[in-house]
């Protein structure tokens, strides 16, 4: 089911206080940006944050769900959790726990691009011989053989004079 329109309006003026806040339509839901970091969406009218182990207390002490795409695929979990509705319907803890979501996507991002950065030690490639090559024999360069005397010419007759 798609995003309601009111209901999009709703929870933006509830997050407006975020600032830099825009949404954007992605795969049959709504995605969540602030300062071009993606930290949350909207699916079925349900509200979801970007959670890892620094903000993820309290939606588990609340029992509230992870996002999943795929509920047929329970391995597909994303770093996503349920906001709960008390939370949506005040908007100056929304927006706290939104900023900690923020917080989360922006860690993230920067982990991945040091891991992009770190130098990876690549094998150098070899070449792999096809059938139709041959393999390459050195050439050996013929021996040369030992400097041997050379057998003294006969000394030039000097030439005559005319007369």
């Amino acid at each position: 089911m798609p995003v309601q329109e009111t209901y999009l309006a709703y929870v933006l003026e509830q997050l407006a206080a975020l600032g830099a806040l825009r949404s954007n339509r992605m795969f049959g839901g709504i995605g969540l940006y602030s300062r071009e970091i993606f930290f949350g969406l909207i699916d079925d009218d349900t509200v979801y944050f970007k959670t890892d182990d620094t903000n993820i207390a309290p939606y588990r002490e609340r029992g509230m769900p992870r996002f999943m795409p795929f509920p047929d695929r329970p391995e597909a979990v994303l770093g996503y959790h349920q906001v709960p509705a008390d939370v949506i319907e005040d908007a100056e803890q929304l927006v706290d726990w939104a900023r900690k979501a923020v917080e989360v996507a922006l860690r993230r991002q920067v982990e991945k691009a040091a891991q992009k950065r770190k130098p990876v030690r690549q094998k150098v490639p070899t070449r792999k011989k096809t059938r139709k090559e041959k393999p390459v024999a050195k050439k050996s360069m013929p021996k040369r053989a030992a400097p041997t005397k050379r057998a003294k010419r006969p000394a030039k007759k000097p030439a005559r004079r005319k007369k």
